[in-house]
């Protein structure tokens, strides 16, 4: 399966801590080595690299850890292909426009014999059930609402009853976010941490890294990390029941329920 990580954040922020360890799962401390990717919100733009390559071995992987684009929403995707030849069209997060806005989605997880009638510009690519996945949740969003968009509120209603018509279809762990807030859908492992003040020393358990983040942050900083699996050793983080929806905004959890309601 691949793997997921997440960043929601009151203040733009970098995400080169979190990111340097995740890299590694991509065919160095894992065996996810099917391309990866990552998606930077900047106001209404969005930074998007996606390389084919393990992001172990990835010199745009590399440049991207080094480089601190600052942001308040991240969505970052390691593969292990399931559906779909290994290529960059089939590289986790996929990006489409709704309502104004970007969107990006990543995915972890197989939904076999997934094939949604879709149109218009929710037309996969690539031909991954994830890109499939994306499209539909975008395309009922889009017929659900209208020309109009939803407050937030109401986009998370829509996706809690959306994912749960999935629900027995395979398994669909994935990240969601148009810039303002980010989504995160836990079928079978999803994890996240909140850091705020007082902050403290962090360790990467897939490379020897620590940082305090006393140092590098303010008091009225704050993050919320979501991933795969914990990325650090030395801090509680807090496991998603499987089959629940949640909604992070400005690095707090602002909404979670169980999907299907």
């Amino acid at each position: 399966m691949c793997q997921l990580l997440g960043m929601s954040c009151n203040v733009p922020t970098d995400i080169c801590f979190s990111f340097a360890g995740f890299q590694k799962r991509g065919g160095g401390t894992d065996i996810h080595s099917d391309g990866w990717g990552i998606a930077f919100f900047e106001g209404k733009g969005v930074r998007l690299f996606v390389d084919p390559q393990p992001s172990a071995q990835s010199p745009v992987a590399e440049f991207v850890r080094s480089y601190p684009v600052r942001s308040l929403n991240v969505i970052a995707h390691i593969r292990k292909a399931t559906q779909g030849s290994v290529a960059l069209e089939n590289t986790h997060p996929f990006m489409r426009e709704l309502w104004g806005r970007y969107w990006i989605f990543a995915h972890n997880g197989n939904l076999p014999e997934f094939f949604p009638e879709l149109e218009g510009p929710f037309v996969p690519v690539g031909d991954t059930d994830s890109e499939r996945m994306f499209c539909w949740l975008l395309q009922r969003l889009a017929r659900r609402f209208g020309r109009i968009a939803p407050d937030r509120e109401a986009i998370f209603s829509a996706l809690a009853e959306f994912s749960g018509e999935l629900a027995g279809r395979g398994i669909f762990n994935y990240l969601l976010s148009n810039g303002d807030c980010l989504f995160a859908h836990c079928s079978t492992n999803l994890a996240y941490i909140v850091r705020q003040a007082p902050f403290a020393v962090a360790h990467l358990k897939d490379e020897d890294i620590s940082v305090d983040f006393s140092e590098v942050t303010s008091s009225s900083d704050r993050v919320a990390v979501i991933a795969t699996a914990p990325l650090t050793d030395n801090e509680s983080w807090a496991i998603m029941d499987p089959g629940t929806l949640w909604m992070f905004h400005e690095g707090i959890v602002e909404a979670s329920c169980m999907t299907g309601k």
